[in-house]
């Protein structure tokens, strides 16, 4: 392959097939200005669904138990689907591009995606668990292979395509909680509306459809292989990833799942306690954007990442020791805290010596992260249960979000390749 990058005339390749610097990132690619569009398109209608299939399910979870007749068993098995499949799909996201390429298997993964979404709109309960596994398989697979999408399409502006991504991921779940509610009694049907999400769904799988084609016309052909994700275990870029991702995820499904209940039994009511939510997820959008911005300048990474990890710390210590009538201060702090996620997808979307490298890094990164933060909501549930309150789940979250500040400095280091 010539050393020199194509002309903007001539049809794009992968970087993956490109030639990389010595320090091992890809040399941007020209790619033809349509396809460019095309890919944010794409990228922006992917992140809007990247969330509202879980948010919209959560909002309605009272309903759909009133209506279908399932019982606590299965109440306490849907929303514990999600993570798992992260972990479990999403361990499988590096084969499957190996095999197909990373276009190809987000496709597969949004029809999936789609195609669970819709199931959830029958009915009945073995629909809506049928339903949930399917559509989270899919949103699994486009978790782990986003970054690696992004970083194969947006070479040069990696910091600024994961922004757009995180935010309108942040916001499709946001507007779809907030919708659901008003939707489904407007169907008169629980089911009708969670399905509806389905629509969404849809959009962006016939969004990413000219992607997929234009990387069948000029990309090389999948090798079938692909880079194993778990001897990246035993470097040091490979666990430090693994870890910042595992304790991001396992505080922030922590407080998403607990967070307006906690208030509720501390004293504030129920639409108070929602209001303190809305305000939590509201910051994290401006904040993943702050932080990305602050990390991308020269030197900023390390400043980044304590900024965001004091933030977090300072939150959970408020939130354990002021009364509920003051949960603004730490709904606010612990919203900021939560932007650290865009900032962990920049560093993998950079990680590797090339695309396939990328991939199995988010697979490894990921499929752990998600299955160890299961314990995140079932741990702090099971604690409240036990001692009656919220000091002895904080205290640990306590303890964790400082971990997080921890891990953030070894892989800030300049000795993590």
């Amino acid at each position: 392959m010539s050393a020199t990058p194509p002309s903007p005339a001539a049809p794009a390749t992968s970087p993956a097939s490109a030639a990389a610097t010595p320090a091992g990132a890809p040399v941007p690619v020209a790619r033809p200005r349509a396809a460019v569009v095309f890919g944010v398109i794409a990228l922006v209608l992917i992140g809007l669904n990247l969330r509202a299939g879980i948010t919209g399910a959560s909002a309605l979870l009272h309903d759909l138990q009133a209506v279908l007749g399932y019982g606590p068993l299965v109440a306490a098995i849907i929303p514990s689907i999600p993570t798992l499949c992260f972990a479990v799909a999403g361990a499988a996201t590096s084969w499957l591009t190996g095999r197909v390429g990373v276009e190809k298997a987000i496709l597969l993964a949004l029809a999936m995606l789609a195609g669970g979404l819709l199931l959830r709109g029958i009915p009945a309960t073995g629909m809506l668990v049928a339903g949930t596994v399917a559509g989270m398989s899919g949103l699994a697979v486009c978790n782990v292979a986003m970054p690696s999408f992004i970083r194969e399409h947006f070479a040069s502006r990696t910091s600024m395509m994961t922004a757009v991504y995180t935010v309108t991921m942040t916001t499709g779940g946001t507007l779809t909680s907030v919708a659901v509610v008003p939707l489904a009694q407007a169907l008169g049907s629980p089911s009708a509306a969670l399905g509806s999400i389905g629509i969404m769904a849809c959009a962006a799988l016939l969004g990413f459809l000219p992607v997929v084609l234009h990387a069948h016309r000029h990309s090389a052909p999948a090798t079938g292989t692909g880079v194993p994700p778990w001897p990246l275990l035993r470097t040091r870029k490979g666990a430090l990833l693994t870890a910042i991702f595992t304790l991001q995820a396992l505080l922030a499904y922590a407080l998403l799942s607990w967070f307006p209940y906690m208030l509720t039994t501390l004293g504030l009511s129920a639409s108070d306690s929602g209001l303190m939510f809305g305000v939590m997820q509201l910051v994290s959008v401006p904040a993943g954007v702050t932080l990305i911005a602050l990390g991308s300048r020269p030197g900023m990474l390390r400043p980044a990442f304590y900024l965001v990890s004091a933030t977090m710390v300072a939150g959970v210590a408020l939130l354990l020791f002021l009364p509920a009538t003051l949960a603004l201060v730490p709904a606010v702090l612990l919203g900021f805290g939560l932007g650290i996620f865009p900032l962990v997808m920049v560093m993998i979307s950079r990680s590797g010596k090339d695309t396939a490298e990328t991939t199995a890094l988010s697979t490894l990164a990921q499929s752990t992260g998600y299955l160890l933060a299961t314990a995140g909501p079932f741990g702090m549930g099971m604690l409240h249960s036990v001692t009656g309150g919220w000091t002895l789940p904080l205290a640990l979250l306590l303890g964790l979000a400082v971990l997080q500040m921890a891990v953030a400095h070894l892989l800030t280091s300049k000795k993590v390749k």
